[in-house]
């Protein structure tokens, strides 16, 4: 059972990462506009979005069920879990019993498959297929995520996050080049699950409107918005903190939280910033060609593996 120090910095890092989640997605919005030659909406139009669905009425479709009204809370709960429990300030998880590796992947997936499943219970041909699109774009991307993962808790003996973490960024690493080649993968799949081009297929704004989202409105779509935001928020964590662990704390002060608090946008912004400057760089592909290449990401995931196997 955590301290009530530690259950405190895992809220609080929680709220922080949720509270950031809408200004992240406001920064790709604008590099997206911009490399784009175009003007766009400012870095703040998402709180002002998400401020206005939570005003208005929810109106769902005659066959929604229950997985339908569910699936919005059910996924920024399960991503406010995570962040409570990812190495954030610190280079140890606030919560180590659901710090673990595998329950990071059965909680990603439940909210996939609710994501899922919700463009289904609506009853919406363009949500049916956007959530074809979604399960199709899990099966070809977390193989290598786990994969990826799998390798690093080989390599530190441990599969707690916090452990991973630590081990990392005190140099114990016994297997560099699977430690970076992992890292390789993972942020391809990082990349991915952002909902970057020419990944974006779940939502396919520009073909099937807004995929498992088009039947959601007021604040259930708020929610969703917002739990979609912080899963991106989540991801990009998850890569500094287990990966990128430098500059996290080893001690557990005010004055150093308050630090790590500020640096925290920073380090995110960095990574959304790399992100939105490579989506905006390629084309869109055709969802055909998704699957040749997610390889790439699988390829690297396996050399890490072969790596460990031989001590590099």
């Amino acid at each position: 059972m955590p301290s009530f120090d530690l259950l405190c910095l895992a809220v609080l890092q929680a709220v922080v990462l949720l509270a950031i989640a809408p200004l992240m997605t406001g920064v790709s919005r604008m590099i997206r506009a911009r490399m784009h030659s175009r003007r766009g909406p400012g870095v703040l139009q998402d709180y002002r979005d998400i401020v206005k669905l939570l005003k208005r009425q929810d109106v769902a479709p005659a066959s929604a069920g229950f997985v339908f009204q569910a699936t919005p809370y059910v996924l920024l709960g399960a991503m406010l879990l995570l962040a409570m429990a990812l190495p954030v300030f610190t280079r140890h998880s606030p919560v180590g019993a659901a710090a673990d590796l595998i329950t990071f992947a059965y909680v990603f997936a439940l909210a996939r498959f609710f994501f899922a499943l919700s463009g289904l219970d609506s009853g919406s041909s363009f949500a049916g297929i956007g959530a074809s699109r979604e399960v199709t774009m899990g099966v070809l991307v977390e193989p290598t995520m786990i994969l990826s993962l799998v390798v690093v808790a080989l390599v530190e003996g441990s599969t707690n996050l916090g452990s991973m973490s630590a081990a990392i960024a005190g140099g114990y690493m016994q297997a560099p080049m699977a430690i970076l080649l992992a890292m390789a993968a993972f942020a391809f799949t990082v990349f991915i699950e952002m909902g970057k081009l020419p990944f974006d297929m779940a939502e396919a704004e520009q073909e099937l409107q807004e995929g498992p989202l088009t039947e959601y409105s007021g604040a259930s779509l708020a929610v969703l918005k917002l739990g979609l935001g912080l899963k991106k928020i989540v991801l990009a964590q998850f890569l500094l903190g287990v990966f990128l662990p430098f500059g996290n704390l080893d001690t557990f002060t005010a004055g150093d939280i308050a630090l790590a608090v500020v640096a925290l946008p920073l380090k995110l912004l960095t990574i959304f910033v790399l992100a939105g400057l490579v989506e905006n760089s390629m084309a869109r592909g055709r969802f055909l060609m998704t699957s040749r290449v997610t390889w790439i990401g699988f390829g690297c995931a396996v050399l890490a593996f072969v790596f460990y196997l031989t001590g590099l």
